[in-house]
Formats: structure tokens, C-alpha cells, sequence
């Protein structure tokens, strides 16, 4: 696994063994603007000139600003995104996210890892 700490970023972020952007916020974070920027800068810096799908840990996040999804509606080099959550207040904020946001990439929200990763990994299967 590929670990980039992102300069001032919250979360951790890292490329896994199958080529997945793992981007993990702590546990009650609320994520700012400038939060959603260093790691969305972080991504970009991870991937490079390749793009490739990001799961987003987002379990028990407390709050998104509204500059921080403005941010996370721009594009960035994640193919696709799955949003990771494990509450009820996960799920709101991640619906929040998808039904305000016009976003740049396939995105969804799972509760369980192993959908989201099948999810992400499904786009490379069916080209191979």
C-alpha cells in the first residue's frame, strides 16, 4: 500500500494493493473546505496523470461544510467513488452529498466494504 499524507489533511489516504484510492476521515471529524481540499490535492497528487476509484471511509463523520461539497463536486482523478458508512447519520450526509451535488464521477454509498469494493473493482473487471 502506496500511504500520501496529504500537507494539513485530517484524513488518511493511501493506494492500495488493487489499485484503489483509500481515503479514510477520523472518527467525529467535521470536514472543512480547506479539509476537503488537502485531500482531494493529496488524491491528485497519489494518482498522478492515472485515474482510479476511491473508496471514501467517511463511518461517523459529524459534519461537511458547504464549501467541503462544493469541493468534492469538482473533478479529481477518482474514476469512481464509493462512499463508505456505517450509521443512520452516515447515510444522511452521504445522501446529502449525492442528491445536492452534481458530481464528476459514479458515486454511491455502502455500508459494507466488501460491496463497495466489489462496486469499484466491477468498472476493471468488465474491461478486462
Amino acid at each position: 500500500m502506496t500511504n500520501q499524507p496529504a500537507d494539513g489533511a485530517k484524513a488518511n489516504l493511501a493506494l492500495d494493493g488493487h489499485s484503489v484510492v483509500q481515503l479514510k476521515w477520523p472518527h467525529g471529524v467535521s470536514i472543512s473546505e480547506a479539509d476537503a481540499e488537502a485531500a482531494m490535492r493529496g488524491v491528485n497528487e497519489l494518482c498522478g496523470a492515472a485515474r482510479y476509484p476511491m473508496l471514501v471511509d467517511m463511518a461517523s463523520t459529524a459534519q461537511v461544510s458547504r464549501g467541503a461539497r462544493a469541493v468534492f463536486g469538482r473533478p479529481c482523478q477518482a474514476s469512481r467513488i464509493a462512499l463508505l458508512g456505517a450509521s443512520p447519520v452516515d447515510k444522511v450526509l452521504a445522501n446529502f452529498i449525492l442528491g445536492i451535488n452534481k458530481l464528476p464521477c459514479p458515486t454511491r454509498f455502502f455500508t459494507s466494504r466488501e460491496d463497495a469494493m466489489a462496486w469499484l473493482l466491477k468498472e476493471r473487471a468488465a474491461a478486462a
